[in-house]
């Protein structure tokens, strides 16, 4: 039985949403290990912080700074419950998501992988420069701080949890796959 076919409805043969999910910080590698295992899988690949983008027709950056942390986690919210409903592919959420707790009780049971990033991988593969608001100032002691706030949520929706420190791409949707046990 293949993963998808694990992951679909008793008796329908029609899936439910999408069949991972990738959870974890910034730099964890959501985006690029997201697409290169939808194109594995032979499925569709989407990213809830794309989606918010596009609902507000503005980046990120700009709805935190324009109308605050509080609109963006409610488009966020939004984004994430119509996701996880619609798109029967590779799911990658932002950052914060795990942080709402109704997003944490839509998440229970479905195949959600946490990837894991420790600090000086993370900086190597954004700089922690880059336009992202939460972590505007002390970046890396910004950094820090979420992620002892998040990382308790993030196992505690995941059904896996793999490392992507000093990994390759290709390796972590691998063992992304084997995980959920998505190919035969």
């Amino acid at each position: 039985m293949t993963g998808a076919e694990q992951h679909a409805a008793p008796g329908t043969g029609e899936r439910r949403g999408p069949v991972v999910i990738l959870v974890g910080p910034p730099g964890a590698g959501k985006t690029t290990v997201g697409a290169l295992l939808a194109e594995r899988l032979g499925t569709t690949y989407r990213d809830t912080d794309a989606d918010v983008e596009r609902t507000a027709g503005q980046p990120i950056p700009e709805i935190f700074f324009e109308h605050g942390e509080p609109h963006f986690r409610a488009l966020e919210r939004a984004a994430v419950r119509a996701a996880v409903a619609e798109h029967p592919g590779v799911l990658s959420l932002g950052g914060g998501a795990v942080m709402d707790e109704d997003t944490r009780a839509l998440l229970t049971g479905l195949p959600v992988v946490f990837l894991d990033v420790q600090l000086a991988a993370a900086v190597r593969r954004v700089g922690l420069d880059a336009p992202r608001p939460l972590l505007a100032v002390n970046p890396r002691q910004r950094w820090r701080e979420l992620m002892e706030a998040r990382r308790p949520l993030y196992t505690q929706v995941a059904r896996a949890v793999v490392s992507t420190d000093d990994r390759t791409p290709e390796d972590v949707a691998g063992e992304v796959a084997g995980a959920l046990e998505l190919e035969k």
